[in-house]
């Protein structure tokens, strides 16, 4: 990774600071964005304390004029692009008939046309470069999980997406990974909408049992640098996708069931 540039949307944070740093060790030139200021400044003097090249953006993916000006941004200062992880999302909790559409469009927004506007911004300069593209996704990408009908749906069209993206450019050089962690402890249960788009501000599972930030980012940059197509990262995930494949109903009912545990599930109720 050394002086590749590195764009990670949604770096200010949980997954995308634990990449920016390690990335950054590694020799990488990083750029980060994110919404919150507060926190992209507290990031960036973190990577610079460890003499790390940075630079932050403050950008809201799912509006394209600001992903525009974060890809300007990161051309004027470093002319080349080479990795783009699309790692900016948000989570959502809540009964479907309990839930506003416009939870489920912002979950989309974001999490969905983030991805899309930032690689199809950036893809000029990743053909150049011959460069990667990451989508952080979820094992809820490979399969529906009650509660969270929109941020499946977010993470089905994600994979989707990248994956057409993929064939597209299979004659280019440009490679395409679909990582997905299983649950890491971040702060996206604690910054999920709930049916009214409210912020949740708590987390409904323990947090202390998780893997951690540093862990999922040294298992993601180890598959860019082996340009792994996909990588599932917990047992219980491959478990989830391969059963899920071939006795879907069973995992209906174990699915159900886990997510029922969780604190003040609407599916206890039931």
């Amino acid at each position: 990774m050394k002086n590749k540039v590195v764009i990670i949307t949604g770096g200010s944070s949980g997954i995308g600071r634990a990449l920016a740093l390690h990335l950054g060790r590694n020799g990488a030139k990083i750029v980060i964005s994110g919404r919150d200021e507060k926190k992209l400044t507290e990031t960036l003097r973190e990577l610079a304390a460890e003499g790390i090249e940075c630079l932050s953006v403050v950008s809201d993916v799912s509006k394209l004029s600001d992903v525009e000006t974060l890809i300007e941004r990161t051309v004027t200062k470093y002319q080349q692009i080479d990795v783009l992880v699309n790692n900016a999302g948000i989570t959502m909790r809540g009964l479907l008939i309990d839930t506003h559409p416009d939870v489920l469009q912002r979950v989309m927004d974001i999490n969905y046309m983030g991805t899309v506007y930032a690689t199809k911004t950036a893809l000029p300069y990743l053909l150049k470069s011959k460069g990667v593209i990451v989508g952080i996704t979820s094992i809820a990408g490979y399969r529906g999980l009650p509660v969270r009908s929109g941020y499946s749906a977010s993470k089905f069209a994600m994979n989707g997406f990248l994956e057409a993206i993929r064939t597209e450019l299979r004659h280019t050089g440009v490679h395409v990974l679909l990582a997905a962690p299983g649950f890491v402890a971040s702060n996206i249960r604690v910054a999920a909408l709930d049916t009214n788009g409210q912020v949740a501000g708590e987390s409904v599972r323990d947090e202390n049992n998780m893997m951690t930030p540093e862990t999922c980012a040294a298992i993601i940059v180890a598959a860019i640098e082996k340009r792994k197509r996909v990588v599932v990262m917990s047992f219980l995930g491959k478990m989830t996708v391969f059963f899920n494949k071939w006795w879907s109903s069973l995992v209906d009912r174990v699915v159900y069931n886990q997510l029922a545990k969780e604190k003040n599930s609407p599916l206890a109720k039931k």
